[in-house]
């Protein structure tokens, strides 16, 4: 009855009289409407993507998958770099991108896999047996592992019925439940994860050294250009000679809730759901008790920095984590924290409870008030030390406050957001925002192709790294202006956004071919997103899903001032040839559990 109702209401109220759907489910679309340029952007920028994303592959990865490369291991180039050479082809194929892009990166995962277990180090005493054992880096710190993890946690979105997918997913997250006794990474008692290298051979608890992290011994000069400028093998150790302090807890380690959120969203067990509130719920006091500041080391005795020195900002990748660059010989600062909010934000998706939220903004309102006036002008640190705050930056510190607006939808947190051209657009003030957007991801694409056709790199002279400035998988665009969502970057992050697409008749994620979306505005209750058929000769079905994981949930449809009752995450529309609509709906959000479950599989 309800569905019945929409697509009567939708049919009267704006597109004249319309025959009854063939199917009661769907809401069905004929209003005329020649393609927005947006909408003929959106489906050129999916379509270009296959052919730029198949030469990539062919160049740079062999029949079995396996990345054309010197293998190694560290930090400065390692498997977590060998993925992510194909960064945001889930997210693509999500979104509508074609299935010859998914079966590329599901061929480079699995090969990538096997590669870098087989490869093993020599002197570096954490992958001598194999840089992956049980297909997961040995030990090593988040924002590598996270990095690394990019492609494998957004697979989900379309490959969420894979048995593979499930299997390793909740392997992984495994790892720091304390599923697997040879991975005790996790202490429940004191609710930390106890050491910043971690992975499936557990925590490394001892110093880490340059070595561990830089990797064994290579040729360096008129072979390999190294991401951080270093000359030689020397320069790469000394980049990381003082990165010793990793034992006991970082903010980093929260990118490891994605992987539990996953597996809750895959499997339905609340176990994983339990452990991500009890670890971030571990952070948020310590934050509170730490004048609200996060906390870059807590100690195996679970006190903020007892394994650095007693600091609570010290240890690698720390508050006061700050070193001299062995190329300029000059210091530069390497605070890390930030990439802990993705934790709160996760366990924001499970409950959507506002206090989870809380202590960011609570952080970020206590580093803006150390601002002062330099030279003139008003300063905001971005690092704290012996010498109390420091790096002084003319802008405000907003680590994480664009994600918490995206989230919360309060007039308080857009007031912490600096402007984008995005959210002008939304607020109404930047109308050829779409178009730009659309046409600046088009150019990024010519650029990366045009850039990989003239790269003179062989094999035996490429790191893993090297061929990622080439990779054309352009998503920015596609994921704020069909979804509502902002870019998860690499950090293994979730994507967070109002809304998601299937395609029914096909069975698989992303707008259906020749459908567009434009989400135009949207509040904590309400989205008004735009969508068209750009065929003029056949119709398309499109399921429109309230958030990345269903998530959210719809309660009424409107057109004009026409209104009709949903209840479900997710609703069928049918678009006549040459057809679409402006609809604007209420939505509930954050009430749902999340799944990675297809809507015709809950």
């Amino acid at each position: 009855m309800i569905a019945r109702t929409i697509a009567s209401v939708l049919a009267v109220a704006a597109f004249g009289a319309v025959a009854a759907p063939a199917n009661p489910a769907d809401v069905l679309i004929d209003t005329p409407m020649a393609p927005p340029a947006w909408a003929l952007l959106e489906r050129q920028l999916l379509k270009t993507h296959t052919p730029a994303c198949r030469e990539f592959f062919q160049r740079y990865f062999d029949d079995r998958g396996f990345l054309l490369c010197v293998e190694r291991w560290g930090g400065d180039d390692g498997p977590d770099d060998a993925i992510e050479n194909c960064n945001d082809w889930p997210l693509l194929h999500a979104l509508g991108g074609s299935d010859e892009v998914r079966a590329m990166y599901r061929k480079a995962w699995e090969g990538h896999l096997r590669q870098f277990t087989l490869a093993k180090t020599v002197e570096v005493p954490l992958a001598r047996d194999g840089m992956y054992y049980k297909e997961f880096p040995t030990q090593m710190d988040w924002l590598h592992n996270g990095e690394g993890l990019n492609v494998f946690n957004n697979m989900g979105l379309s490959d969420g019925l894979d048995p593979a997918v499930i299997r390793r997913m909740t392997r992984y997250a495994g790892f720091y439940l304390n599923d697997d006794p040879g991975a005790p990474n996790y202490d429940p008692d004191k609710k930390l994860i106890r050491s910043m290298f971690n992975g499936s051979r557990g925590p490394l608890l001892r110093k880490a050294t340059g070595l561990d992290w830089a990797g064994d011994p290579i040729e360096v000069a008129n072979r390999f250009k190294l991401g951080h400028g270093e000359r030689s093998y020397a320069e790469m150790v000394a980049h990381f000679k003082d990165y010793n302090d990793v034992i006991g807890d970082h903010p980093l380690n929260l990118l490891s809730t994605c992987l539990a959120v996953n597996s809750y969203a895959l499997t339905g067990e609340t176990r994983y759901r339990d452990w991500v509130l009890e670890y971030v719920g571990a952070w948020r006091e310590r934050m509170a008790a730490n004048n609200d500041l996060i906390p870059t080391n807590v100690g195996l005795d679970g006190k903020a920095g007892s394994n650095a020195g007693n600091k609570w900002y010290g240890g690698v990748y720390g508050w006061g984590f700050t070193v001299v660059d062995p190329v300029t010989n000059k210091p530069v600062h390497r605070n890390q924290h930030q990439a802990g909010v993705a934790g709160f934000m996760n366990a924001y998706m499970l409950t959507g409870d506002d206090r989870w939220l809380e202590p960011w903004r609570k952080q970020a309102d206590h580093v803006n008030a150390q601002g002062k006036r330099i030279d003139g002008r008003m300063k905001y640190p971005r690092m704290f030390g012996d010498q109390g705050w420091y790096d002084w930056a003319d802008e405000k510190y907003t680590h994480g406050s664009a994600d918490i607006y995206l989230l919360s939808q309060k007039a308080s947190d857009r007031a912490r957001t600096p402007d984008t051209p995005w959210l002008r657009f939304l607020e109404g003030k930047n109308p050829g925002y779409p178009e730009d957007a659309l046409r600046g991801d088009l150019e990024q694409i010519r650029r990366r192709v045009a850039s990989m056709r003239t790269d003179t790199t062989t094999p035996d002279t490429r790191l893993a790294d090297d061929p990622m400035k080439y990779n054309p998988a352009s998503v920015d665009g596609l994921l704020q202006l069909t979804t509502g969502g902002l870019h998860p970057l690499r950090s293994g992050a979730l994507l967070h956004a109002r809304l998601r697409y299937w395609d029914p008749e096909h069975r698989r994620a992303g707008l259906p071919e020749d459908v567009a979306a434009l989400v135009e505005k949207m509040d904590s209750e309400h989205t008004t997103v735009t969508l068209v058929n750009v065929s003029p000769t056949d119709a398309r079905t499109v399921t429109v899903q309230g958030g990345a994981y269903g998530e959210h949930r719809f309660s009424l449809a409107a057109v004009g001032d026409r209104s009709a009752v949903l209840n479900g995450s997710s609703f069928t529309v049918h678009l006549e040839p040459g057809s679409g609509a402006r609809l604007n709906l209420t939505m509930r959000r954050h009430v749902n559990p999340p799944t990675l479950l297809p809507p015709w599989k809950r």
